[in-house]
């Protein structure tokens, strides 16, 4: 079993950086996939950004693509999320969540964590 807590979301202005990460405890991240997911409200989850297992393979939605970067933390078991150039359309709650290979289909993902919202002002 797999516990996931996101921290580092708050309020940022347009234009601005922000980093949220996700700590993984009951197993190690080495052996899973890790996916960040957003909802906004009204709007269904969405794929944001994953990373393979090894670190070695990265992925993204274009809606996000050149401005978030999706990295293993220097921390053990963590996956960072650094997000630059900020709009207003990026506020949601962001969640991560893990499995064993890359999808972006959000239903098949086995274990999330709780989420951390993000506002970005215009």
């Amino acid at each position: 079993q797999v516990q996931l807590v996101e921290s580092g979301g708050g309020l940022v202005q347009a234009g601005g950086s922000l980093r949220v990460s996700c700590a993984a405890s009951g197993h190690t991240f080495s052996s899973y996939a890790v996916a960040w997911f957003r909802q906004a409200p009204g709007k269904e989850r969405e794929f944001v950004a994953a990373i393979n297992w090894s670190g070695s393979r990265t992925y993204y939605a274009d809606s996000v693509k050149g401005r978030f970067t999706i990295s293993k933390g220097n921390a053990l078991n963590t996956v960072d999320l650094q997000m630059s150039s900020l709009k207003p359309e990026d506020t949601a709650v962001y969640y991560c969540a893990a499995r064993s290979t890359y999808t972006d289909f959000v239903s098949a993902y086995d274990y999330w964590g709780q989420g951390t919202q993000v506002t970005v002002s215009s």
